[in-house]
């Protein structure tokens, strides 16, 4: 199993670039970076391309509506040329929140607007001219002045196409057409809700399991007071189910409800929504939490890992806890042993 990390520009970003290097020194073999309604997912891998050597560098993701086809293929091709081929492409849909409220395009139909960027995004990784007649995307517009062009950047066929995905279908398609899966809200006893679906996509393609990456993320933190640790926690994992999206499309409440949580999922949305978000927090079960983190002693800790590695988890992505740059090297450094031990 393989170690990643996944770090943001909210702080000081020099801490995050020392964080990053350390790391790379650590053996971690991928650097995540994300965009929600903040930063964005490209800008900050360039600059750590300049700083690193060795790990790869995604983005962890790119907003599918927030770029056309052709803009994610060439700022994909440009960073992978930057960074000496170490460049993942994790593309992912977002929510209509941040696509119609922030970006101002559609949501509706995610499924078919993934499907063709990636055919599109292929064809220019490919050298070719980019030529497309899709239900979402026409290239060259019909009945305009334009032709179908092939970006000047030498080909790269080889990057790889990473997705974020969480319903059924869109699980299908990651496993159809990916080379890895960017994975969230995951419990490894649950892990059917998501791997079941990707594999019924990996056989379309004549592929398995085994030719996906499945990366998977969490909180790691150790500590004795686990009770104290969990607590601290609940308002984040409450913040997924009742904030992360609007009160009828909220994928990640979704996905704790397929995997068993369906009841505490539907009662802490309804109390969030309703700005009742203490109490929201309170009914999160410690259960939950501790069975979506990596949290606890370091037999806790082991334990899980070891659960996410009988579940099929091959990339581990850590959230390690920590106030200072130290303490979440440190927390890191533990949790990449744990892994070794493993001896996977």
């Amino acid at each position: 199993m393989r170690v990643g990390i996944t770090v943001t520009v909210d702080g000081h970003w020099p801490d995050v670039v020392d964080y990053v290097v350390e790391a790379e020194r650590l053996g971690v073999a991928v650097c995540w970076t994300a965009e929600a309604w903040g930063s964005d997912a490209a800008t900050p891998l360039a600059f750590l391309a300049a700083r690193t050597e060795r790990i790869q560098l995604g983005s962890g993701i790119m907003q599918l509506g927030a770029r056309t086809p052709a803009n994610t293929a060439m700022t994909a091709l440009t960073l992978a040329r930057m960074s000496g081929n170490r460049f993942i492409l994790g593309l992912g849909a977002s929510g209509p929140q941040v696509m119609e409220g922030l970006h101002g395009v559609p949501f509706a139909h995610p499924l078919g607007r993934m499907r063709e960027t990636i055919e599109i995004v292929r064809r220019a990784f490919a050298g070719e001219r980019i030529a497309y007649d899709g239900r979402h995307f026409q290239l060259p517009l019909p009945d305009g002045q334009g032709k179908a062009l092939r970006l000047s950047l030498p080909a790269n066929p080889d990057i790889p196409i990473y997705l974020a995905t969480l319903s059924p279908k869109m699980l299908e398609l990651t496993g159809e057409l990916a080379n890895g899966w960017v994975g969230t809200s995951f419990v490894p006893e649950a892990a059917s809700a998501y791997l079941d679906s990707m594999a019924i996509g990996a056989a379309r393609a004549g592929r398995t399991l085994a030719d996906i990456d499945i990366c998977q993320g969490a909180e790691v933190a150790f500590g004795d007071d686990v009770d104290a640790m969990v607590e601290r926690r609940k308002p984040g994992l409450a913040f997924s189910l009742g904030g992360m999206g609007s009160a009828t499309t909220n994928f990640y409440n979704d996905a704790y409800s397929r995997q068993g949580y369906a009841e505490v999922a539907a009662e802490v949305q309804q109390l969030w929504v309703a700005g009742k978000r203490d109490e929201a927090a309170r009914r999160v079960p410690d259960e939950m939490v501790l069975a979506t983190t990596l949290i606890g002693t370091e037999a806790m800790v082991r334990d899980r890992l070891r659960r996410w590695r009988d579940a099929g988890v091959t990339t581990a992505r850590f959230y390690p806890a920590g106030g200072t740059l130290d303490e979440r090297l440190t927390t890191l450094g533990r949790a990449i042993e744990l892994v070794a031990d493993l001896g996977v």
